[in-house]
């Protein structure tokens, strides 16, 4: 049984990728990487939203084990999703 939050996992995922990619760039940039830990923890976000987005994708693509590649999917995109909050509140905080 399906629930088909798939694509929207996918999309999202891949979404939030692309922002991990710009905070992570522009703190490299900026010089700023040296004094904040908020770019090792949205490279952290980012291999936790494509592990989301491989797993989102073999899910759409196979019937056999969909489910359980969805909730692993759905769990990754949680852990990426909390990761990136805690790399702005570190950047904009200077927290860590």
């Amino acid at each position: 049984m399906r629930s088909g939050n798939q694509p929207h996992i996918l999309n999202a995922s891949s979404n939030l990728l692309g922002i991990c990619f710009v905070i992570v760039t522009g703190l490299k940039l900026t010089g700023v990487s040296e004094k904040t830990w908020a770019d090792e923890i949205s490279l952290l976000s980012a291999v936790s939203f494509v592990c989301s987005c491989v797993l989102s994708y073999v899910s759409l693509r196979t019937e056999k084990y969909a489910a359980r590649y969805e909730v692993a999917a759905d769990y990754l995109f949680l852990t990426g999703l909390f990761a990136l909050f805690v790399a702005v509140l570190a950047f904009a905080r200077d927290i860590f």
